[in-house]
């Protein structure tokens, strides 16, 4: 598809399976990292945080140094410390601001539709209708979102404390429902709800990332900026009501928040939602927005998503705007494909004031007659359990038989080594990131929750020759990405978004938190390599299977990653795979009971599903 565009900082294709590569699946050796939880892990949290032996022992232990040993890198292949390829188009459409949406986007979805969510086209029309008014939508869900109400709403462990700011939303929908009042509304996103995950700048609101919060620590002060993406949601009318809880730094995918409390996976109250992006997962499974914007740096955009039953788009390196962590991106989450759609080519319109992001060409939709073309990576797609696998399996045979999709194998190399790559890049960047957050690196430790004191200590272990290796790795595999791309234009390569389904709660760890880092590789098996190589990537649900504890079937998501700049396919894509869902898939899609009708609850006829 972006064959004819010319590229920025395109990787040499190169097949590094016919180099005397040996090529290793990902999970060929078991992860054999400590698993801590309760006392034992505040006990250990303060050991290893005062210890510098005790964090090296846990480095070494985490088999990070042996990506130094790798023959392969020992060739001169340079170190690619942020994987941006900037596909620059053709030159007639590099000044599109936004693509326009098509009808299908402005248009309701059948009201008999089982499962159905409501998307920002029903928003729209009962706005149009004066039904109800974007006012009163805002106000019904500040009500249910607030912090330390009594009281407190079901749905609020999803959203941080706002200190005061709710009058800003107030304000934005009050002009939206003039706006709507007059006929002058801005489109299809004015008067629509969405919430901002913790770790994205918005002016007048805190940036926790997750940590538990402190009126003396100077850190925790309203930003005074706001990030592009939430800037253009504005600008299109949209109504943020708040931002979204997460995973303490974002640095597992649990959710599990011992400082804030977790979020409700409304699929399985059981379950976790999933991490980072925990409290958009949970708003969007519940109903209560339709629209989240968030980040992912190791599949927090794909992982709460697939444990909820939602749609999640990872986008290309910096394709939203610049961020300092190389493998982080800011992209949205949402109910539905229109809606993921409309949220993306709203965040993604280009910055005039950032050379970097400003440069992108926009995505465009794939041609119909474009050749279409799956890759399996079978070594691979095949470690996930027998239940994920039934329904991806079928997925891929709607794609092949009902949509005429090649299945093509392919095979890539080094996936261990550059999971473990992945693991250290985020640990270090994310460690010196935080560092910077206080005065030393104990007042820095005594900010977070015990389970990320020890990963943050970990992290401060990662040599500078051993980063560089990690760096030279990633130019390996995007090296061979360009190759398979090159050999199949078009290519998306398709596996599980996880190995296994859902994550199933532990009640005692909800007062300490707790450290897994066996289960979190395992969950993050599949996601790691859009991060390593800055691909975009897509997840989507595609079956249920039965839960290993509590009510509620779990959510089996479907991810693809495509080439640099394929947003456009991706989306293409997954919403073939949302017509799966709702009439392939037996029973079609599920709406959990504690799902909220917030446009009947905004009219005051209706009340909230009992959970």
């Amino acid at each position: 598809m972006t064959a004819p565009q010319s590229f920025a900082f395109y990787p040499d294709p190169v097949d590094w399976t016919q180099s005397g590569a040996s090529i290793e699946d990902g999970t060929g050796r078991e992860d054999s990292n400590p698993v801590m939880r309760g006392w034992s892990l505040v006990i250990g949290a303060s050991l290893v945080s005062n210890l510098g032996y005790l964090q090296r022992t846990l480095w070494n232990n985490a088999k990070f140094g042996t990506v130094r040993q790798m023959p392969e890198l020992e060739s001169k292949i340079p170190a690619r410390l942020h994987p941006c390829v900037i596909p620059l188009g053709n030159g007639d459409n590099a000044n599109t601001s936004l693509i326009p949406f098509p009808p299908h986007i402005h248009t309701p979805r059948a009201a008999d539709l089982v499962g159905r969510y409501h998307s920002a086209a029903d928003y729209h029309a009962a706005y149009k209708a004066k039904t109800v008014t974007p006012l009163q939508v805002a106000e019904a869900l500040l009500e249910r979102i607030k912090r330390g109400g009594s009281p407190q709403s079901k749905y609020a462990n999803a959203w941080v404390d706002s200190y005061g700011q709710e009058e800003r939303t107030l304000a934005a929908a009050r002009a939206s429902t003039e706006r709507y009042a007059e006929g002058r509304e801005l489109g299809l996103l004015d008067g629509v709800p969405f919430g901002v995950k913790d770790d994205v700048d918005v002016e007048g609101y805190v940036s926790h990332i997750g940590m538990k919060y402190d009126a003396n620590n100077p850190f925790f002060k309203p930003s005074t900026k706001t990030a592009w993406p939430v800037q253009k949601m504005l600008e299109a009318g949209a109504v943020m009501v708040g931002k979204l809880a997460m995973h303490e730094l974002g640095v597992d995918v649990s959710g599990c928040n011992s400082a804030w409390g977790t979020p409700t996976n409304w699929m399985n109250t059981t379950y976790y939602p999933g991490g980072s992006s925990s409290g958009a997962a949970s708003a969007l499974s519940a109903g209560v927005v339709p629209i989240a914007i968030g980040t992912d740096a190791g599949g927090s955009c794909r992982v709460p998503p697939s444990f909820t039953g939602q749609y999640g788009l990872k986008v290309s390196h910096h394709r939203t705007g610049l961020m300092a962590h190389s493998m982080c991106v800011m992209c949205p989450m949402a109910s539905t494909i229109a809606d993921l759609t409309a949220a993306y080519r709203t965040i993604a319109q280009p910055n005039p004031s950032c050379n970097t992001q400003g440069r992108f060409a926009p995505s465009t939709p794939p041609s119909p007659s474009a050749k279409k073309t799956i890759g399996i990576y079978r070594a691979w797609f095949d470690k996930a359990d027998a239940e994920v696998l039934e329904h991806c399996n079928a997925a891929i045979e709607y794609y092949e038989k009902k949509l005429g999709y090649e299945v093509v194998d392919i095979t890539l190399p080094f996936l261990r080594e550059t999971r473990l790559a992945h693991g250290a890049i985020c640990l270090t960047d994310g460690t010196a990131a935080h560092y910077a957050r206080a005065p030393t690196v104990s007042a820095a430790h005594a900010m977070l929750q015990p389970q990320t004191r020890v990963l943050v200590g970990v992290g401060s272990q990662t040599p500078a020759t051993d980063y560089i290796k990690f760096n030279e790795l990633r130019e390996l595999l995007m090296q061979h990405l360009a190759f398979l791309f090159a050999k199949y234009p078009g290519l998306l390569i398709v596996t599980p978004t996880t190995p296994v389904a859902g994550w199933p709660k532990d009640p005692a760890n909800e007062a300490h938190g707790f450290s897994d880092a066996n289960m979190t590789l395992k969950h993050m098996m599949y996601v790691f390599l859009a991060n390593v190589t800055g691909t975009p990537a897509v997840t989507v649900p595609v079956g249920y299977v039965e839960p290993k504890q509590g009510t509620g079937k779990i959510p089996v998501n479907l991810m693809a990653l495509g080439e640099w700049g394929s947003e456009e396919q991706l989306l293409a894509w997954a919403g073939e795979a949302e017509k799966y869902l709702d009439e392939v898939v037996e029973g079609g899609r599920r709406r959990p009971r504690g799902w909220l009708d917030v446009l009947e609850v905004a009219k005051g006829e209706k009340k909230d599903q009992s959970d």
